[in-house]
Formats: structure tokens, C-alpha cells, sequence
């Protein structure tokens, strides 16, 4: 599966853990990263500060769904699963 160009849903749900520029303590969960330009795209995309869990995301269809709207709620979901 291709990522949705302009989605975001992945830079947006889950927390982030790892430190990087503008989140030096992590991006929690349900916040926007600042990373994300107004049309949803990874300004650090191919940035080496980009977080390897960044890097490592594949979109597929159980964790993107059919839409925007459903892979907010499928990450949004998981987040709160596995939160500690």
C-alpha cells in the first residue's frame, strides 16, 4: 500500500518517544507534530533527525484503512491499547 500523500494520520495519533527538532521531549499522542507542513507532508522526511520509529512506519491497510479518517481512528485506537 502507498501512503495517502497529505494523510498525516501517523504524525498526528500515536506519541512519539524519541527526541527530535521541535520535540526535544517526544510529540504525545493526538497532537499534531510540528513537523507536518499545511498540506500534511514530513517537513524531516529525508532529514536524518527523522525518528527511526518514523522511518521504520509502513502504511498498510489494517493500520491506514480506507481513508484519513479511518487510520486516525485505527492509530488512535492502538495508542490508547498499548499505552504504558
Amino acid at each position: 500500500m502507498q501512503c495517502r500523500i497529505g494523510c498525516g494520520a501517523c504524525c498526528i495519533a500515536p506519541s512519539i518517544s524519541s527526541a527530535m527538532p521541535l520535540h526535544p521531549l517526544g510529540k504525545p499522542a493526538a497532537v499534531r507534530c510540528l513537523h507536518l507542513d499545511d498540506e500534511n507532508k514530513c517537513a524531516i522526511f529525508l532529514s536524518p533527525e527523522r525518528p527511526r520509529v518514523c522511518e521504520g512506519f509502513k502504511a498498510t491497510l489494517d493500520v491506514c484503512g480506507n481513508s484519513r479518517a479511518e487510520a486516525l481512528a485505527i492509530l488512535s485506537e492502538w495508542e490508547v491499547l498499548t499505552a504504558s
